[in-house]
């Protein structure tokens, strides 16, 4: 027995890198039941944050190692970190806030319920990829600490709006949305959990926005206000590569779309916007 237990024990620190969280089924896969898990967290060996996950220690649990444990191998869930989040990891912080509060984490499953039980000071909000991007890598799953190359080459998935950042002593790497993807998953909460002013402020710096990715990522999209409000927002700044774009290849839709109450209606692309938002800079 306590062979058994030692072979559990020296496979669990091969198989788990501190600080990574796992939950109760990864454990049970590789024949730690109940009692075992209980004893090795009164033993000091495991560090249970919330029922049912578990972590070898090291240091205070961060949002980025609980990022990292879901999409990497420890339990291969097709989640990115997208939105305002990924727009603060990649330098449009000063255009938002200095430190991260909310986690946006985008994908076509939920996250398991424990993630939001954590005792962390973000917050954490899912939002289903499949209704904002058709064609999404996302759906392929994350199977490794790289995105699962099986279903395409690293450039295929940049196109996609879609890349991989380090973090910590150990090179782990986080997936998130590339900006011009973020862009888009932001203007999709407009104007209810975000604000113009923000996503204004945000379109002014992107000037390195990638066309070709634009494009791809503007075909793909079957959100049509953030369409419409992506192509408003790069009227009013004019980057050079706004000439660069087939407009006429994205599908805008059809007919007037209201986002705010007592606004003034842009005659371009029908949407209503703040009043005091001109229609160009």
């Amino acid at each position: 027995m306590a062979e058994q237990n030692a072979s559990l024990l020296n496979r669990l620190e091969k198989d788990l890198p501190e600080g990574l969280v796992v939950d109760a089924a990864w454990l049970e896969e590789r024949g730690i039941a109940s009692n075992l898990r209980a004893y090795y967290v009164k033993s000091g060996w495991l560090e249970q944050p919330v029922r049912s996950v578990y972590r070898r220690p090291r240091g205070t649990l961060s949002w980025q190692q609980v990022i990292i444990s879901l999409q990497t191998v420890l339990l291969r869930m097709p989640l990115i970190v997208g939105g305002r989040t990924a727009l603060e990891l990649q330098g449009f912080a000063h255009y938002l806030s200095h430190e991260i509060k909310t986690v946006h984490l985008y994908g076509p499953e939920k996250p398991p319920a424990w993630l939001k039980k954590l005792n962390l000071p973000q917050r954490f909000i899912y939002h289903n990829s499949a209704t904002l991007f058709r064609k999404d890598p996302i759906t392929f799953g994350l199977g490794s600490l790289a995105l699962n190359m099986a279903h395409g080459t690293e450039s295929d998935l940049r196109q996609a709006g879609l890349a991989q950042v380090e973090w910590g002593q150990w090179d782990w790497h986080i997936t998130l949305s590339l900006p011009e993807r973020a862009y888009l998953e932001m203007l999709d909460e407009l104007p209810k959990h975000e604000s113009f002013h923000q996503a204004d402020m945000i379109m002014q710096s992107a000037a390195n926005f990638s066309p070709r990715r634009l494009q791809k990522l503007l075909a793909d999209c079957d959100s049509v206000k953030a369409k419409r409000l992506f192509f408003f927002f790069a009227d009013r700044h004019q980057h050079a590569w706004l000439k660069r774009l087939d407009k006429a290849a994205i599908d805008l839709g059809k007919g007037k779309r209201m986002l705010v109450q007592g606004g003034r209606l842009d005659p371009v692309y029908l949407i209503t916007v703040p009043e005091d938002l001109d229609a160009v800079s």
